[in-house]
């Protein structure tokens, strides 16, 4: 394949597929188009983000929050922007990036489309993890981080057992997983049930998936799952999950660890999952839709892990916005929106899947 090679800062050659930068014994390869796509994505992230922290019942100009943003703003903004409404719109941006890059992991994983963690039942393992949290403890921000990210691993350890550790690719993986969702799906209502009024109504909520009320405790857990997880996955593993998608003896000739990198990446990808779900409640379908669209738009085979990453944080805020102007004085869950387009996504799916014979 032909590519761009660059050599202390001067390109060698041209082509039209990737680029490689060497730099002080280092060498990255990239695709220029899927970084285009990523830094666009990421653009449209921001600008939403920009959008939503103006909206509310004070509302301001892009211009305002821009100028507050940078510490010349007014008394009273400087106090909506910074304390009320910039720790939601960050949360929601690490959320979305959260599921984006675990999605992608996922359907990485699966070499399926449908690989999501709303599908393999990790989401739901995230969520008894709070329920239970919720309804026995009552904790906070940290205790419900801790049992969501120990719900999501106990629920990967039950699928990798189940499965297999050969069976962390394809149908097996799927079937697998909608089982042990269902399971859960039964546990945490029965947890439902057997809270107070008050951790009933907190817990219907949360499960709704929402980012009303959020400030930056809420916020820390997932930022900092990006901050330790996403140079790990991007750097360390992106180019092994690339080879995994060409088979387990194409990836073992050219000596990847093959049983190792998928179960560091599936354990990546639970706790991405878990800490998004900790930080906003289960939001569904954006770890499926966004590494979907950000292949498309990048036109490359492979994880895409960047472009998904970025792609699920423009989703989200774009939905959030969504969520607070579709109806004048009433504000819908995050949720509630993600839900109703990625039902009509999922659904628009499975249609093209089986029209092509894929299922």
């Amino acid at each position: 394949m032909i590519g761009t090679r660059l050599g202390k800062g001067r390109p060698q050659r041209r082509g039209p597929h990737f680029a490689v930068v060497r730099a002080a014994g280092i060498s990255l390869r990239f695709r220029p188009r899927a970084v285009v796509v990523a830094v666009l994505c990421l653009a449209v992230a921001l600008g939403m983000g920009v959008l939503l922290i103006g909206t509310g019942d004070f509302p301001m100009s892009p211009a305002e929050v821009v100028r507050t943003l940078a510490g010349q703003g007014a008394p009273a903004d400087t106090l909506i922007v910074n304390q009320i409404r910039l720790p939601r719109t960050v949360a929601g941006l690490a959320v979305g990036a959260a599921l984006g890059l675990a999605g992608a992991i996922f359907q990485s994983l699966a070499r399926n489309p449908l690989g999501s963690p709303d599908i393999l039942g990790f989401t739901q393992g995230a969520s008894a993890g709070v329920l239970a949290v919720i309804v026995l403890t009552g904790g906070g921000s940290a205790a419900v981080a801790g049992g969501a990210a120990a719900g999501g691993l106990t629920t990967g350890l039950l699928v990798y057992a189940v499965a297999g550790p050969r069976g962390i690719h394809g149908q097996r993986l799927i079937l697998v997983g909608i089982g042990v969702a269902a399971i859960l799906t039964g546990v945490n209502g029965y947890l439902l049930t057997q809270a107070n009024i008050v951790d009933a109504a907190r817990a219907v909520l949360w499960l709704t998936g929402s980012l009303d009320g959020r400030d930056w405790s809420d916020a820390a857990p997932v930022l900092a799952g990006l901050a330790v997880l996403g140079p790990l996955v991007l750097v360390g593993c992106g180019r092994a999950l690339r080879m995994l998608e060409m088979g387990d003896d194409a990836a073992n000739g050219l000596g990847v660890p093959i049983e190792r990198v998928r179960l560091l990446m599936l354990t990546a990808a639970v706790l991405l999952t878990s800490f998004a779900a900790a930080a906003a409640g289960p939001v569904s379908f954006v770890a499926l839709t966004a590494p979907q669209l950000a292949r498309r738009l990048t036109r490359t085979t492979g994880p895409n892990l960047l472009p998904a990453m970025c792609m699920g944080a423009a989703l989200l805020v774009a939905a959030d916005w969504t969520a607070q102007r579709a109806f004048p004085g009433h504000q819908l869950p995050v949720g509630v929106v993600t839900g109703l387009l990625g039902g009509g996504y999922l659904v628009w799916l499975l249609v093209t899947e089986r029209k092509t014979g894929r299922i």
